[in-house]
């Protein structure tokens, strides 16, 4: 074979950066992973594990890990959580560490769909992290959605807004904002989004 026949060496395969996607209840975050999940394969989305109970057509693996607090509590002794929290005053939510980590060491793009306190946790450990705060096209869309949804009671609904009040005013600790006037619309945004920065920034390591 000649030189000009050569074929060239493949590229080390680079640590990716991880995105992470957060904002008020009902603001369609798990809509929007949804929306990824089904148009975009080489995407990896973490899958979270929860305390709460499955909500209609949610399936356990898939949309979330359903845990009994006995099984959080073990992961949280065990340091298996890169972040979790308690939302809305009731239940856990966590990411789980290791698949984090094997995924952005294979330099896959790779999204975290979580909530503002989780987001945080990231940020204070992953600085590099790209932080992208979806918000609704208005406070009164937002109560519309949560509403609509119909899978909370009237306790529920009156404690999540009460928590997206005050998620709405974390905006401005994100990197970049999307706001979700239309899903598909928001879940490309984000994608390329992802795509336009698939490496840690140096300068935040």
């Amino acid at each position: 074979m000649s030189e000009q026949e050569a074929v060239p060496a493949l590229e080390p395969v680079t640590r990716s950066r991880l995105t992470v996607l957060a904002g008020p209840t009902a603001a369609g975050k798990g809509t929007i992973a949804a929306d990824i999940r089904k148009n975009h394969g080489e995407v990896w989305i973490s899958v979270s594990a929860t305390t709460r109970p499955p909500r209609p057509g949610e399936v356990h693996g898939r949309h979330y890990w359903f845990v009994t607090d006995a099984e959080f509590d073990r992961l949280v002794e065990r340091d298996e959580f890169l972040e979790w929290a308690v939302v809305h005053k009731k239940a856990r939510y966590g990411t789980p560490r290791k698949p984090v980590e094997e995924a952005l060491a294979a330099g896959r793009l790779a999204l975290l769909e979580i909530d503002l306190q989780g987001a945080r946790q990231v940020r204070a450990s992953m600085p590099e992290a790209l932080l992208v705060f979806l918000a609704p096209p208005s406070w009164e869309e937002l109560v519309r959605r949560l509403v609509g949804r119909g899978t909370e009671s009237e306790e529920e609904r009156s404690r999540r807004l009460e928590t997206a009040r005050l998620e709405l005013a974390a905006e401005k600790e994100f990197d970049v904002t999307i706001v979700n006037t239309e899903i598909h619309a928001a879940s490309e945004e984000l994608v390329t989004l992802m795509r336009l920065h698939p490496k840690p920034d140096p300068n935040s390591l």
